[in-house]
């Protein structure tokens, strides 16, 4: 990534925080964009007895996470940030792998799913954290909502492959 300048903008921030804040944030957006594909590749490839009901619970999913994208991406450009600017600048950001297998059974995609959805909530608490310490009070609240989607995500996925007794 990067180091740029601070843009101009009256939200505030010191330089050290925009860039800390802009380098987190745009490292989530990645990820979010990289889990969305993930989810959609799932959803469009998933097959088997539970089709019908894996089929909408990761079209829901991916919907949800597509629509943090835009949230992040301005909450960057509001502090005086730059993002990402293209799906090469996504590959070098993001933190989650991609899976370009063909036959991928549902169990190991839902699984798959469930640990990057995990990883994905502890990154969004690291980024909280950084936004308590620069004191970015908007981006810590929108930060909530997500990792409780997220954990919500994670808890759905478990549940539809836990084995019941």
């Amino acid at each position: 990534m990067t180091a740029l300048a601070a843009l101009e903008t009256s939200a505030g921030f010191s330089d050290d925080a925009v860039q800390a804040l802009s380098e987190s944030f745009t490292r989530l957006l990645a990820d979010m964009f990289a889990l969305f594909v993930k989810t959609k590749n799932f959803h469009w490839h998933i097959s088997g007895p539970h089709f019908r009901d894996y089929h909408l619970l990761l079209d829901d999913q991916s919907e949800q996470i597509f629509a943090t994208t835009d949230a992040i991406a301005e909450r960057v450009r509001k502090m005086g940030g730059t993002t990402i600017r293209s799906i090469g600048h996504i590959a070098r950001c993001q933190r989650l792998s991609d899976n370009d297998e063909a036959d991928v059974r549902p169990a190991d995609m839902l699984e798959e799913l469930r640990k990057d959805n995990a990883f994905l909530v502890g990154n969004m608490r690291k980024a909280h954290a950084l936004c308590d310490e620069k004191g970015d009070l908007a981006g810590a609240s929108l930060l909530e909502n997500w990792i409780d989607e997220g954990e919500r995500r994670v808890w759905f996925l478990f549940e539809t492959t836990r084995r019941g007794g």
